[in-house]
């Protein structure tokens, strides 16, 4: 059966490339993700998810202070370096902000080996402060890529984004009383002026209050643009609930403030460090001028990824070699090193990372419409809005500074009531007021205190080991032995608390159950070295006198001007024949 084909309609040349001109010419819609689906989930925006089971799983290992001391070294001071790399590495960038990246470094550091130098406490509250705002500032720029990626009208969005972070993660802070004690104590520390408890908190209805507001603003906004189909993206809003839900989390919803603070900044770390390398990455392969050790890190190879990692681990790793250094001026050196590391990573970060820059916007993959809007016209020059951020930091510093060095600083005992007013329900609170008691020789009230913060908080080890403490200083030595145990029940590795036990059985005239508390204290802590002195007395009345002299020499090493070790040393030193 014969076929025919049918005949093609012709059409005109012209409209066939008028067609193609116009498909080619038709904008490539945006991806609303930084890398891809699954790779911004693990790693700008499901990452809590992931990091809760690690943490649950090293905490059944490792103490949390052991993990909080290697998040600190490796993870927070070691993510400062690929910033340093881009701010001295990028010529036009350095050749742009030259003087701040000359002259900031060299302030710093001095600032801080000082303030090392001369304990001052107030560089410390500020670093704690800045860091605060500074991983909140980290979530919101990441609220503006995604933004910027969804829709044009991202800029009109920003304050508002930027006034929830800011509610929500002050509010975390404020709220948590274990993060809220830890700052206020470091405020009085600083040579801080007494807040009256009525003013903490009405600051705290307020906080409460203009969260409620700014929330509902936010949702309004939020619903608004999905009802106008103006292109909110839902990627910035799971990267808000997660990120603002974390942050309540690690605040909040923890046993221990130090794992709280560890676990968001590994959040932190991993976010900024995949970031930072996508747009390095990216910068080297667009410009050519870039070269040296920057374009070697940066280059797009697999094996990189590892060299980078290891060069952050290295940086970190300065962190950790301060407690190991005796000598006093490399100790305090050191610690001015990685304190200005910090202030300067968050000093860098507030203005290298801007995403309304177009060479930011490109590196990160937003184009289009929308860039031009992001700069707004400003009533003052650059230097002069420059300036003014600095003295409003500044300032206040250098008063807290002089009220510290004058000696001016609240005394313990009425800081630590002041802040047990504020907080009445917190045990750690109330502990700390009743050390300071104690100290002040109001034993009494102190006990008071400590039985207050165990019934708040059973599992409380430091209130048992005080409470133990202060029933041996009023003679009670059963009492004294009831709560040592209690404390030794609940936190094993107190080589202090052992040793006080110790001390007390030797005073009852149980040498054999002192002689085995004493051993292991020292296999906890072997620096007590009152536990070396006095196992070394057992060891001498028992005649093993080696091991005596051994453990003499040991707290002498310790504490060398230790009068009772020197002269027992010598008598069993004679006792031994030498």
């Amino acid at each position: 059966m014969a076929t025919h084909a049918l005949p093609l309609a012709k059409v005109p040349r012209s409209k066939v490339s008028a067609k193609k001109q116009s498909a080619s010419s038709a904008p490539l819609k945006s991806s609303p993700w930084i890398l891809d689906r699954w790779r911004d989930l693990v790693l700008f925006v499901g990452t809590p998810v992931l990091l809760i089971p690690i943490f649950t799983a090293a905490q059944a290992r490792w103490s949390a202070q052991d993990i909080f001391l290697f998040v600190g070294a490796f993870g927070a001071m070691g993510h400062h370096l690929p910033g340093m790399i881009r701010a001295y590495g990028d010529p036009a960038l350095f050749e742009r902000f030259k003087i701040r990246f000359v002259v900031a470094p060299l302030a710093i550091l001095a600032v801080c080996v000082w303030s090392s130098i001369y304990d001052i406490q107030a560089v410390q509250l500020v670093a704690m402060a800045w860091g605060i705002w500074h991983g909140m500032m980290q979530t919101y720029g990441f609220c503006r890529i995604y933004d910027a990626k969804a829709s044009a009208r991202a800029a009109t969005r920003a304050r508002v984004d930027l006034a929830l972070c800011f509610a929500w993660f002050s509010a975390a802070v404020l709220l948590s009383p274990m993060r809220f004690r830890t700052l206020f104590e470091l405020y009085y520390e600083s040579g801080g002026p007494v807040v009256a408890s009525a003013a903490v908190v009405a600051i705290r209805t307020a906080v409460v209050a203009a969260l409620g507001v700014v929330t509902i603003v936010f949702l309004w906004r939020q619903w608004s643009d999905w009802r106008a189909a103006r292109g909110a993206s839902p990627v910035k809003i799971t990267l808000l609930v997660s990120s603002i839900a974390f942050w309540w989390y690690c605040n909040n919803g923890v046993q221990n403030i130090l794992v709280g603070i560890a676990l968001f900044e590994v959040f932190h770390d991993v976010q900024y460090l995949a970031i930072v390398w996508i747009y390095n990455r990216t910068r080297v392969e667009r410009d050519k001028n870039i070269g040296g050790f920057m374009r070697f890190v940066f280059r797009r190879s697999g094996a990189l990824i590892g060299v980078y990692v290891g060069l952050v681990m290295a940086y970190g790793a300065i962190g950790l070699t301060q407690s190991a250094i005796s000598a006093e001026w490399i100790r305090h050196g050191l610690i001015g090193i990685v304190t200005a590391s910090a202030l300067l990573h968050f000093y860098y970060d507030g203005f290298i990372w801007k995403v309304r820059e177009a060479q930011t916007r490109s590196m990160l993959g937003i184009e289009g419409a929308g860039a031009a809007a992001l700069a707004s016209p400003r009533l003052w020059p650059a230097w002069v809005r420059h300036s003014l951020r600095w003295a409003v930091l500044v300032i206040p510093f250098g008063a807290l500074c002089a009220t510290q060095l004058i000696g001016r600083v609240v005394p313990l005992i009425e800081r630590s009531a002041k802040v047990a007013e504020v907080l009445p329900q917190d045990a750690q609170a109330q502990l700390n007021y009743g050390k300071a008691l104690h100290e002040a020789g109001r034993v009494e009230e102190a006990i008071s205190r400590y039985e207050f913060a165990i019934n708040r908080k059973p599992s409380l080890a430091d209130a048992e080991f005080f409470l133990g403490l202060a029933w041996s200083d009023l003679g009670n030595l059963d009492r004294a032995i009831e709560h040592y145990q209690r404390s030794l029940v609940l936190d094993p590795k107190n080589g202090k608390c052992e040793s006080n036990l110790a001390t007390i059985f030797v005073s009852k005239g149980m040498r054999a159950e002192a002689r085995h508390h004493y051993e292991h204290s020292l296999s906890v802590t072997p620096d007590l070295q009152i536990a070396h002195k006095e196992l070394a007395d057992i060891l001498c009345g028992d005649g093993e006198y080696d091991s005596a002299i051994a453990h003499y020499e040991a707290a002498l090493r310790i504490q060398p001007d230790y009068r009772a070790a020197k002269e027992n040393l010598s008598f069993a030193r004679t006792l031994a024949g030498r």
